[in-house]
């Protein structure tokens, strides 16, 4: 139970979750330090509330670069390099969930036609898979 009282979002955890949490917060110091910088991470992605969202990567990133954990410290690393991304992002609210749901999309349909002989079957078929196009198949209403 512990594992995913560290996994969820704070909001979503069942009482029995919270106080796990809190369990750990009060015996493994290190464990809890270690998801902090996530939990921090999450605030960062937010809806942003005006001029302090171009502060919240800024925030992030300070505290994350003086984390002990060596995989925050190395996220840290490339958020740095691509500061000025994230602050768009997540002033204007976007994320690439749509893109990442197409190419889904399109690597099932390459897995699906390991038989075509012909690519451009293929490229049919995903460009298809994409669309939203109603398709009526013969003799079906």
């Amino acid at each position: 139970m512990g594992k995913y009282a560290l996994l969820k979002n704070p909001e979503n955890l069942a009482e029995a979750q919270s106080g796990k949490l809190a369990e750990i917060a009060r015996e493994d110091k290190r464990l809890h330090s270690a998801c902090l910088p996530k939990e921090d991470l999450r605030g960062v992605f937010k809806p942003p509330d005006g001029a302090a969202a171009a502060e919240k990567p800024d925030r992030w990133l300070s505290r994350a670069c003086r984390s002990w954990t060596k995989e925050i410290k190395e996220l840290s690393k490339r958020a740095r390099r691509r500061r000025e991304a994230i602050a768009r992002a997540v002033e204007l609210g976007v994320s690439n969930a749509r893109v990442e749901a197409v190419n889904n999309k399109v690597e099932l349909t390459v897995r699906m036609g390991c038989g075509f002989r012909d690519i451009d079957n293929l490229i049919a078929l995903a460009m298809l898979r994409c669309s939203n196009l109603p398709i009526k198949l013969p003799g079906r209403a």
